[in-house]
């Protein structure tokens, strides 16, 4: 399907962006269980859809095969993700070719965490790219491609300062990135902060956030602490006073997220992007909520 407008030229132009982010399954049975998700969210109409990589690139080619195929059986737009680990620059080339003739314009780019995990030292692979940013200009050195980055709330774990967080986010911009989506939080204001770090460094490109509505609390608190996230006491109290409850959980997620939503709204922000876990029911719930539009009858 061809879109006449990029994300960034619909943000750009005030539209809202409402998007949903998928993590790539590993089993035939589990991509039969995301492409209902993908369709339960489809009549929603979002801005974009994505599909994560695995670790280390594991999923490569069954993502670029999923982004390929939303692309040419849905109605929605396609984010394909792309890392920087594991592979070389002329690999690298060859998954964006890949998405091109997949029918795929938007890829988000992205370092990627080191092949020891969140935390261990990082080193690019062996004939690779070393940064964000590169990834960024060879993206952009194939042709008429939109380019989304990654953008921290609470800063990079590996960011000497927020400061210093804010100016690898104008690198990327400078080396042609279109739009920014954050890495999942829990306060508004790390959010609008962000915003204005980025301001204040000359980084003007659009920066959605990015949302995880908390569906089971050990979970939610094991991927804070790999993405270098807070899971803040004040919303842990919440979500372990009824974490006997899984239903109870999942109703306080709904109510949380909403609430975060509605005042990332109120304060301008230009949409609002789900981390949706392969899981479609927290998120139209969250999308009802907030009054974006109901499912056709």
């Amino acid at each position: 399907m061809t879109f006449s407008a990029s994300v960034a030229e619909l943000v750009s132009d005030g539209e809202r962006s409402v998007s949903f982010e998928f993590f790539p399954p590993k089993t035939d049975v589990g991509e039969a269980n995301l492409w209902r998700a993908i369709r339960d969210l489809e009549p929603l109409a979002p801005t974009f859809v994505s599909v994560t990589y695995g670790a280390g690139g594991s999923t490569r080619d069954r993502t670029v095969r999923l982004t390929g195929r939303i692309a040419t059986e849905t109605s929605l737009l396609p984010v394909g993700h792309l890392t920087c680990v594991g592979a070389t620059d002329v690999e690298l080339l060859e998954v964006v070719r890949a998405y091109r003739e997949a029918g795929v314009n938007h890829v988000l780019a992205l370092r990627g965490d080191p092949d020891g995990g969140p935390g261990a030292p990082w080193s690019s692979h062996p004939g690779g790219l070393e940064h964000a940013d590169d990834l960024v200009r060879l993206i952009r050195s194939e042709g008429d491609f939109t380019v989304g980055v990654a953008a921290f709330p609470e800063g990079h774990p590996e960011a000497t300062s927020l400061a210093d967080d804010a100016k690898v986010l104008l690198a990327k911009q400078e080396a042609g990135a279109d739009f920014a989506i954050t890495q999942f939080f829990f306060h508004p204001d790390d959010y609008f902060r962000l915003v204005e770090r980025a301001a204040a460094m000359g980084a003007d490109l659009p920066i959605i956030p990015g949302i995880m509505p908390v569906t089971n609390v050990s979970q939610i608190q094991r991927f804070a602490q790999l993405a270098g996230a807070a899971f803040p006491a004040d919303v842990a109290d919440r979500f372990h006073s009824v974490g006997d409850d899984p239903q109870a959980v999942i109703e306080l997620g709904v109510e949380v997220a909403a609430q975060m939503c509605q005042a990332l709204l109120d304060g301008g922000a230009p949409g609002l992007h789900f981390y949706t876990l392969n899981r479609s029911t927290s998120t139209l719930r969250v999308h009802e909520l907030l009054g974006l539009g109901d499912l056709p009858a």
